[in-house]
């Protein structure tokens, strides 16, 4: 619960510590004087969000810490604890708001996101406002509350979720369908021209060896001819050749070979060359012995390159590039091919999205329907308590007809009330008055926070359009909430007020040049002294404390 409050330099409110207990607080004082203020400074502790306007004038920040004690609220601390940020004691929330707007957050003195601050906030405190009621108006409103009673918030979340994870996989699947025809075309295209490439079979390095024996074999008779005249005029040519002439300047040459460093160098030279022309014959005659001139095999090749240079043609491209287009090609017909898998997942997926969703719909439509019955009932109860005798409450659940998993469920959900005995049910937004609405507002609030698991409730001037008895029977209703956790409740009502367990009362604190919001926690005496206010003015008569004193008197026992 709320332990302690403390707001620095926030709108008039120049310092506040507030030591808060269980059970139901009230917050009384003049109009103006800053009720509300407080709470709106503890709603930026929560993770609210602020702009450089809430910092008093001349400050240069407004500070606010909210400490808790989490004791009996098992899912803040493990929440905490995922985080690494829990500490032995009470949990502080820090926010500081800058006179230029900039905000920063703390847990426990670590800088976080405001977001996170909201996140843990809504685990410590739940807040309801003079202005809720109008929100009940809005269907979203009625499925919300319904759900909250229920306990199902998680289960309609994981509706929600299949709902949109079976959209998402519908549209992905309608997408891919809607490429379908065009992709079968393409399809058979790839596969033919696939076929083609195949059964052309071009090598890795066939092309180049292929261009080189054609182009010998178109040479053949002028080749065949310049390689016997190079063999003559090397070793065959009787009136000299290459071989016998260096043969013979190396025999000269022999008888002086030592003389000189230079004369060596020829010697080993002209032997050099001596061998190279001799390999050289020997690699000649290899090609001639080895040399095919048959007229078929050129034909074979003519034809074997006609086919690859066509196929080029046919697809604008070199030659050469054939095998890069084959690669290309089967990889754009495999991605195709996984597409049609895709599509054949994506159906499997659909049809499982959709059974999973139809299950949890199914539990939450169970869950509702039996909790609506239930909260109907109670609702029913207090508005009848509250000043509507004999006004009838109930829930409609009714099918939202959607061919397709509905994010909301499988049914809308719809408060419907008859303010008068007689009168039919028809839809809240129809029926209810300004004063109906509030008070049928203020008993589902009232019913609903006794199943919340949060365990600080605050009333902001929710009871704003009641008075008589009724007001009497809402502070009795706030009070048994108080008797179970910790109730906070602003309130102009003094039969309100005196149901509390401790009364809070805010005042303005003038000083020489400025005015400033001050709380002070009341004594028995000074809490008689404020309800007789609240019921008879400024001027307090005995008539007013003696009736000031039986309130609060009969509201403690």
């Amino acid at each position: 619960m709320l332990v302690h409050l403390a707001v620095h330099n926030y709108a008039i409110v120049e310092h506040l510590d507030l030591e808060l207990n269980a059970g139901m607080s009230v917050i009384t004082g003049e109009t103006g004087a800053g009720k509300s203020i407080m709470l709106d400074a503890l709603g930026l502790a929560l993770g609210d969000r602020a702009d450089s306007g809430v910092v008093r004038p001349g400050a240069d920040k407004a500070d606010i810490l909210a400490s808790f004690d989490l004791s009996n609220i098992a899912d803040a601390r493990n929440w905490l604890s995922e985080r690494d940020l829990d500490q032995d004691g009470p949990c502080i929330l820090r926010r500081v708001i800058t006179a230029e707007g900039r905000s920063r957050s703390y847990i426990n003195g670590t800088p976080c996101p405001q977001g996170d601050l909201k996140a843990l906030g809504e685990l410590l405190i739940d807040i309801h406002n003079q202005h809720e009621h109008q929100s009940l108006l809005k269907p979203d409103t009625h499925r919300r509350l319904l759900d909250e009673y229920a306990g199902s918030q998680e289960l309609a979340r994981q509706v929600q979720l299949g709902a949109q994870r079976w959209r998402q996989t519908r549209n992905e699947l309608e997408r891919l369908s809607s490429a379908s025809d065009e992709q079968r075309a393409r399809q058979q295209l790839l596969n033919y021209q696939l076929e083609e490439l195949d059964n052309l079979a071009l090598g890795e390095h066939e092309l180049p060896q292929l261009e080189q024996d054609h182009k010998a074999l178109s040479n053949a008779e002028s080749l065949l001819a310049a390689c016997r005249v190079v063999l003559e005029q090397c070793s065959e040519q009787d009136s000299g050749n290459v071989l016998s002439s260096l043969t013979a300047s190396l025999l000269r040459l022999a008888p002086f070979n030592n003389n000189s460093g230079a004369l060596n160098e020829a010697v080993n030279l002209l032997a050099s060359a001596q061998i190279q022309v001799e390999e050289a014959v020997g690699e000649l005659n290899r090609f001639l012995d080895h040399f095919d001139a048959d007229p078929a095999r050129q034909q074979l090749l003519e034809d074997r390159l006609d086919a690859i240079y066509t196929l080029a043609r046919k697809h604008r491209i070199q030659p050469s590039e054939l095998n890069t287009l084959q690669q290309q090609l089967f990889d754009e017909l495999e991605n195709l091919n996984a597409d049609d898998q895709a599509t054949e997942r994506l159906s499997e997926e659909l049809t499982a999205y959709e059974r999973h969703y139809q299950e949890k719909a199914a539990e939450l439509s169970q869950l509702r329907s039996n909790a609506a019955h239930t909260l109907a009932a109670a609702v029913e109860s207090e508005i009848q308590r509250l000043g509507m005798p004999g006004g009838r409450f109930s829930i409609e659940l009714r099918s939202n007809n959607s061919a397709e998993p509905h994010p909301n469920g499988l049914e809308l959900v719809e408060l419907l009330v008859s303010a008068n005995p007689g009168l039919p049910l028809k839809p809240l937004a129809k029926v209810a008055s300004g004063g109906e609405l509030s008070r049928i507002s203020l008993a589902i609030q009232v019913i609903t926070a006794q199943t919340s698991r949060v365990p600080t409730l605050v009333f902001d001037e929710v009871d704003v359009g009641i008075g008589g008895p009724t007001a009497e029977v809402v502070g009795q209703l706030l009070r048994r909430l108080g008797e179970r956790g910790q109730v906070l409740t602003v309130t102009h009502l003094p039969q309100v007020a005196a149901q509390g367990h401790q009364h809070l009362f805010v005042h303005k604190a003038r000083d020489s040049d400025a005015t400033h919001t001050a709380v002070a926690q009341l004594s028995c005496e000074q809490r008689v002294e404020e309800i007789a206010r609240m019921l008879g003015g400024v001027d307090l008569t005995n008539e007013s404390l003696a009736h000031a004193r039986k309130m609060v008197s009969t509201a403690q026992s």
